[in-house]
C-alpha cells in the first residue's frame, strides 16, 4: 500500500520518496487484476504482498499449492517497500536477551533460523538471476559509550553460544568512534522490491496468482476456509495465510501483544572511498542504523535510519531534521536526495509470532512481530509456514508459535506498559476541546481533531485553505488518530493504523475508511 511519506514545505532532504520505489517504480503494465467474482478457489490465500506474504506464496508454490495472493495495494510497495533491507540474523542485542528468557536453546534455534533465511536470500536470488544489487557485508551493533561494553560482550559471547561466528570489535568502518561492537560477516543487503517483483514473476510462471488493489475484509474459517473482499469477491482456500504485517482481523487478540512503531529514513549519496563497508546498528539516541548501497558516477547511496516513535505522537518534521543533522555531522561529503518513514512491530516477547493464527485455528495462520527485522524475519516465516501447512514442524516452531504459552509471566510488564499507553490514548485524547473556532484556526497544510458537535473530527486544510473533515475514530478499535504533518497522514497511536488526508486506509490494520464529515470552514 502507498504511503505519503515527505514533509510538507522546503526540505534540505530530498524528496519524499522510497528510492526503493523510485527505482523500481510500479507501471501500469505490471498490475496484477484484482480479485473478481466468487468462483476462485486456492489451496492458500496469502493476504498481503510483502516480503512475508511473497516468501511464502513462492516457498508454497514450489512446494506443489496453488496459491492466491491478495494485496491491498500494489505488492513490495508497503512496509517492505520502505525498509531499510538489510539481511542479517544479527539483530541488535537479541541473543543476551534470548538467553536470558528463552535459554541457550532457544537462542540457538532463533540464530539458526535467521542465519538460514539469510542464506535462503542469496541461493534464491541465484536461481532466478535476481537483479537486486546483493551484496555481502558484515553486520554491526554498536555502541558509543564506555559503559556499553558490557552488554557487548555479553551479546557477543551470548551469539556465539548460539552458533553465530559473532565476534567483538572496536574498529569498524565509520567514520566515528565507536567504543564496542558485535560484528558478523557474511550478511546480505539488496534491493528488497527488484528482489520481490523477481520473485513474484517466477510465482505467477509456475502457476500462482497474485491480485493486487484487492483488500480483504472477511474472514470465514470454514471448510474450506472463504475469503471476502471490500468489492465483493469471495476466494474459498483450504488453508489461508495473514501476512498484512500487522494483522487485519482481531479474533487472535494480537494487538495486546504488538506495539507499533515508526523509524525516518534519509538517504543520499557518498564517494564510494567513503562507504562504510558494512550495517550497522544502535540503539541510542532512538536508534541509528547505516548501511550503504550501488548507485552511480562513482558514489554510494547512504541509508540512515533512526527516531524511532509511536504513530502519531510525534513532530515528525523536527526529527526528519534531527536525524539529517546527525547524518550530515558524521558524513559531511553527503548529499541528500530522499526521505521517508517506515512503520514495525514489536512483538512484547521480542520474538516474531508466526504459527497458527489463534489457539483454535486449523488452517489459518499468520507472520507478524519481526520487530525491524523483517528481511530475515519475512524469509523464515516463509519458509516455516510452508512447512506447517504440508505437516511438518520444524525445529523453532514453538518458538515462533502466537500460541506459546511461555512468554505469559514474563510479557506480564511490557504487555502492562503497551496497554497502559493504549488507554492513555483511548481515554485521554477524547478530552481534548474543539468547535467552530477551533476549526477556523486550523492553518492550510495542518490537520487537528477538533469536536464538533459532540462528535471529534479530524480536519485537514489543503493549501488551498479547504477544509476537509473525517471521523477521528480509527476504524480499527475506535482509538482517536493524530495528524502526522511531515507526511500529512492521520496515524493511530494505538495501533498504527494510518489514512491519508480523505479518511482511505494508507495501512493496517484498519480496512475501512475514516468517515466523512461536514464541520464547514
Amino acid at each position: 500500500m502507498a504511503h505519503p511519506s515527505g514533509p510538507s514545505g522546503p526540505l534540505l532532504h530530498g524528496d519524499p520518496e522510497s528510492y526503493w520505489l523510485s527505482t523500481a517504480p510500479a507501471s501500469p503494465d505490471s498490475a496484477y487484476p484484482p480479485l473478481t467474482g466468487t468462483g476462485t478457489d486456492v489451496d492458500v490465500a496469502v493476504i498481503g504482498g510483502g516480503v512475508a506474504g511473497l516468501s511464502t506464496a513462492w516457498e508454497l508454490v514450489r512446494a506443489g499449492r496453488s496459491v492466491a495472493v491478495l494485496e491491498a495495494d500494489r505488492i513490495a510497495a508497503g512496509v517492505t517497500g520502505h525498509t531499510t533491507a538489510k539481511v542479517t540474523a544479527l539483530h541488535g542485542l537479541v541473543y543476551a536477551r534470548l538467553r536470558r528468557t528463552r535459554g541457550p536453546e532457544g537462542a540457538r534455534l532463533y540464530a539458526r533460523s535467521q542465519g538460514e533465511a539469510v542464506e535462503r536470500v542469496a541461493e534464491v536470488a541465484a536461481l532466478l538471476e535476481a537483479d537486486c544489487e546483493l551484496e555481502r557485508r558484515p553486520a554491526f551493533t554498536y555502541v558509543t559509550r564506555p559503559e556499553g561494553r558490557g552488554e557487548v560482550r555479553e551479546e557477543v559471547n551470548a551469539a556465539a553460544q548460539a552458533g553465530l561466528d559473532a565476534t567483538y570489535v572496536e574498529r569498524t568502518g565509520l567514520p566515528y568512534r565507536v567504543e564496542a561492537a558485535v560484528r558478523l560477516d557474511d550478511q546480505l543487503q539488496f534491493h528488497p522490491r527488484k528482489y520481490l517483483l523477481a520473485l513474484a514473476r517466477d510465482l505467477v510462471a509456475r502457476g500462482g496468482a497474485i491480485h493486487e488493489h484487492t483488500r480483504v475484509t472477511g474472514l470465514d474459517e470454514g471448510t474450506p476456509c472463504r475469503v471476502t473482499t471490500a468489492d465483493g469477491a469471495v476466494l474459498t482456500a483450504r488453508d489461508v495465510v495473514v501476512a498484512t504485517h500487522y494483522p487485519v482481523f482481531d479474533r487472535a487478540l494480537l494487538f495486546a501483544r504488538l506495539s507499533p512503531r515508526r523509524e525516518l529514513v534519509v538517504t543520499g549519496t557518498v564517494p564510494a572511498d567513503q562507504d562504510p563497508g558494512g550495517m550497522y546498528i544502535t540503539s541510542e539516541g532512538g536508534t541509528r542504523s547505516v548501511r550503504s548501497a550501488p548507485h552511480e558516477d562513482g558514489r554510494r547511496l547512504l541509508i540512515v535510519t533512526g527516531e524511532s516513535f509511536k504513530p502519531g505522537t510525534a513532530d515528525v518534521a523536527a526529527r526528519f531534521e534531527r536525524l539529517a543533522a546527525w547524518a550530515r555531522e558524521r558524513f559531511p561529503a553527503l548529499v541528500f536526495d530522499r526521505h521517508w518513514a517506515t512503520q514495525d512491530n514489536d512483538s512484547t516477547d521480542t520474538v516474531p509470532l508466526v504459527g497458527a493464527f489463534h489457539p483454535r485455528a486449523r488452517h489459518t495462520w499468520v507472520a507478524t512481530g519481526f520487530g525491524g527485522w523483517g528481511m530475515s524475519g519475512g524469509v523464515m516465516a516463509g519458509r516455516l509456514l510452508t512447512e506447517l501447512i504440508d505437516d511438518r514442524r520444524p525445529p523453532w516452531a514453538d518458538l515462533y508459535d502466537p500460541r506459546r504459552l511461555w512468554p505469559q509471566v514474563r510479557e506480564v510488564p511490557a504487555f502492562l506498559r503497551h496497554q497502559a499507553e493504549v488507554a492513555r490514548h483511548f481515554v485521554g485524547d477524547r478530552l481534548r476541546p474543539g468547535g467552530a473556532d477551533a476549526v477556523a484556526g486550523i492553518a492550510p497544510g495542518t490537520g487537528e481533531v477538533v469536536r464538533v458537535n459532540g462528535r471529534h473530527c479530524a480536519v485537514y486544510r489543503d493549501e488551498d485553505g479547504t477544509a476537509h473533515a473525517v471521523s477521528a475514530r480509527c476504524t480499527h478499535l475506535g482509538c482517536l488518530v493524530a495528524f502526522n504533518a511531515a507526511e500529512r497522514a492521520w496515524e493511530c497511536p494505538c495501533h498504527g493504523s494510518r489514512f491519508a488526508p480523505d479518511g482511505s486506509v494508507l495501512q493496517g490494520p484498519a480496512v475501512r475508511p475514516l468517515k466523512r464529515r461536514e464541520v464547514g470552514g
